[in-house]
Protein backbone atom coordinates (compact mmCIF):
# COMPACT_ATOMS: atom_id res chain seq x y z
CA UNK A 1 0.00 0.00 0.00
CA UNK A 2 1.68 3.45 -0.77
CA UNK A 3 1.54 6.34 1.74
CA UNK A 4 -0.29 9.26 1.28
CA UNK A 5 1.80 12.53 0.26
CA UNK A 6 0.31 16.04 -0.25
CA UNK A 7 1.64 17.97 -3.12
CA UNK A 8 0.88 21.50 -4.28
CA UNK A 9 -0.01 21.63 -8.28
CA UNK A 10 3.64 22.86 -9.30
CA UNK A 11 5.62 19.85 -6.88
CA UNK A 12 3.23 17.12 -8.36
CA UNK A 13 4.10 18.53 -12.23
CA UNK A 14 7.88 18.44 -10.83
CA UNK A 15 7.45 15.29 -9.97
CA UNK A 16 5.14 13.63 -13.31
CA UNK A 17 8.04 15.52 -15.13
CA UNK A 18 10.89 13.57 -13.51
CA UNK A 19 8.97 10.19 -13.71
CA UNK A 20 8.39 10.93 -17.32
CA UNK A 21 12.00 12.29 -18.27
CA UNK A 22 13.34 8.62 -16.41
CA UNK A 23 10.83 6.51 -18.64
CA UNK A 24 11.26 8.63 -21.75
CA UNK A 25 15.15 9.58 -21.96
CA UNK A 26 16.58 7.39 -19.39
CA UNK A 27 15.36 4.03 -19.61
CA UNK A 28 16.18 4.33 -23.93
CA UNK A 29 20.12 5.04 -22.97
CA UNK A 30 20.13 2.52 -20.68
CA UNK A 31 18.53 0.07 -22.86
CA UNK A 32 21.18 1.27 -25.32
CA UNK A 33 24.00 0.86 -23.50
CA UNK A 34 23.22 -2.38 -22.70
CA UNK A 35 22.94 -3.15 -26.04
CA UNK A 36 26.29 -1.29 -27.31
CA UNK A 37 28.06 -3.35 -24.33
CA UNK A 38 26.18 -6.65 -25.39
CA UNK A 39 28.01 -5.82 -29.07
CA UNK A 40 31.75 -6.19 -27.33
CA UNK A 41 31.72 -10.08 -26.81
CA UNK A 42 32.27 -12.35 -24.13
CA UNK A 43 29.36 -11.22 -21.89
CA UNK A 44 30.91 -13.75 -18.42
CA UNK A 45 33.76 -11.51 -18.87
CA UNK A 46 32.36 -7.60 -19.96
CA UNK A 47 32.17 -5.26 -17.05
CA UNK A 48 30.92 -2.65 -19.36
CA UNK A 49 27.80 -4.83 -19.75
CA UNK A 50 27.69 -5.40 -16.02
CA UNK A 51 27.83 -1.57 -15.36
CA UNK A 52 25.51 -1.00 -17.84
CA UNK A 53 23.08 -4.04 -16.87
CA UNK A 54 23.14 -2.53 -12.94
CA UNK A 55 22.56 1.11 -13.82
CA UNK A 56 19.44 -0.10 -15.75
CA UNK A 57 18.86 -1.79 -12.20
CA UNK A 58 18.95 1.60 -10.57
CA UNK A 59 17.00 3.38 -13.30
CA UNK A 60 14.16 0.42 -12.67
CA UNK A 61 14.10 1.07 -8.85
CA UNK A 62 14.26 4.70 -9.38
CA UNK A 63 11.02 4.70 -11.77
CA UNK A 64 9.35 2.11 -9.77
CA UNK A 65 9.71 4.33 -6.17
CA UNK A 66 8.64 7.32 -7.95
CA UNK A 67 5.50 5.68 -9.77
CA UNK A 68 4.78 4.47 -6.06
CA UNK A 69 5.08 8.15 -4.92
CA UNK A 70 2.40 9.39 -7.61
CA UNK A 71 0.50 6.88 -6.64
CA UNK A 72 -0.62 8.08 -3.25
CA UNK A 73 0.35 11.62 -4.33
CA UNK A 74 -2.72 14.11 -3.63
CA UNK A 75 -2.88 17.72 -4.64
CA UNK A 76 -3.81 19.99 -2.38
CA UNK A 77 -6.23 22.33 -2.60
CA UNK A 78 -4.10 25.60 -0.93
CA UNK A 79 -7.32 28.00 -0.89
CA UNK A 80 -8.89 25.55 1.71
CA UNK A 81 -5.95 25.34 4.18
CA UNK A 82 -7.13 26.42 7.69
CA UNK A 83 -4.54 29.42 8.67
CA UNK A 84 -5.20 29.25 11.95
CA UNK A 85 -3.10 26.52 12.91
CA UNK A 86 0.28 24.94 11.58
CA UNK A 87 -0.45 22.37 8.46
CA UNK A 88 1.09 20.95 5.50
CA UNK A 89 1.53 23.73 2.78
CA UNK A 90 1.63 26.35 5.52
CA UNK A 91 3.99 29.11 5.63
CA UNK A 92 5.39 29.84 9.06
CA UNK A 93 6.93 32.96 10.66
CA UNK A 94 8.73 31.77 13.26
CA UNK A 95 11.14 33.57 15.52
CA UNK A 96 13.53 32.14 17.78
CA UNK A 97 13.76 32.38 21.67
CA UNK A 98 17.38 32.58 22.01
CA UNK A 99 18.69 34.16 19.44
CA UNK A 100 15.39 36.07 18.49
CA UNK A 101 16.21 35.48 14.72
CA UNK A 102 13.11 35.27 12.80
CA UNK A 103 12.81 32.82 9.89
CA UNK A 104 10.23 31.80 7.20
CA UNK A 105 9.30 28.25 6.29
CA UNK A 106 6.82 26.60 4.69
CA UNK A 107 6.11 23.24 4.88
CA UNK A 108 6.12 20.40 2.26
CA UNK A 109 5.90 16.82 1.47
CA UNK A 110 9.63 15.50 1.95
CA UNK A 111 10.20 15.05 -1.70
CA UNK A 112 9.17 19.00 -2.26
CA UNK A 113 11.79 20.05 0.48
CA UNK A 114 14.30 22.56 -0.34
CA UNK A 115 16.27 24.59 2.42
CA UNK A 116 17.66 27.08 -0.10
CA UNK A 117 13.97 27.41 -0.84
CA UNK A 118 12.78 28.20 2.35
CA UNK A 119 10.81 24.59 1.59
CA UNK A 120 11.29 22.54 4.68
CA UNK A 121 10.03 18.44 5.40
CA UNK A 122 6.65 17.92 7.08
CA UNK A 123 8.56 14.96 8.52
CA UNK A 124 11.87 16.91 9.59
CA UNK A 125 12.23 17.62 13.23
CA UNK A 126 11.23 21.38 12.83
CA UNK A 127 7.93 20.56 10.63
CA UNK A 128 6.98 17.63 13.14
CA UNK A 129 7.11 20.28 16.00
CA UNK A 130 5.04 23.27 14.04
CA UNK A 131 2.57 21.44 13.26
CA UNK A 132 -0.93 21.66 14.54
CA UNK A 133 0.47 24.71 16.70
CA UNK A 134 -1.26 28.19 16.26
CA UNK A 135 -0.08 31.95 16.26
CA UNK A 136 1.11 32.60 19.76
CA UNK A 137 2.38 29.50 20.57
CA UNK A 138 5.56 27.63 21.61
CA UNK A 139 7.64 25.05 19.88
CA UNK A 140 10.16 23.08 21.44
CA UNK A 141 11.97 21.38 18.88
CA UNK A 142 14.42 18.35 19.75
CA UNK A 143 16.90 18.73 16.73
CA UNK A 144 20.16 16.71 16.59
CA UNK A 145 22.26 19.45 18.35
CA UNK A 146 19.43 20.08 21.53
CA UNK A 147 16.35 21.36 21.63
CA UNK A 148 15.09 24.99 20.38
CA UNK A 149 12.61 26.82 21.36
CA UNK A 150 10.34 29.01 18.81
CA UNK A 151 7.33 31.00 18.84
CA UNK A 152 5.16 31.15 16.28
CA UNK A 153 4.52 34.21 14.50
CA UNK A 154 2.36 34.34 11.68
CA UNK A 155 0.81 31.50 9.60
CA UNK A 156 -0.15 32.12 6.12
CA UNK A 157 -0.64 29.47 2.67
CA UNK A 158 0.99 31.53 0.31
Amino acid sequence: MSKVSYYTAEGLKKLRDEVNHLKDVERPKASQAIAEARDKGDLSENAEYDAAKEAQGMLEMRISRLDETLAGARLIDETQLDTSKVLVHSTVKIKNQTTGATMTYKLVAQSEADLKTGKISVDSPIGKGLLGKKVGDSAEIQVPNGTMKFDIVEITRE
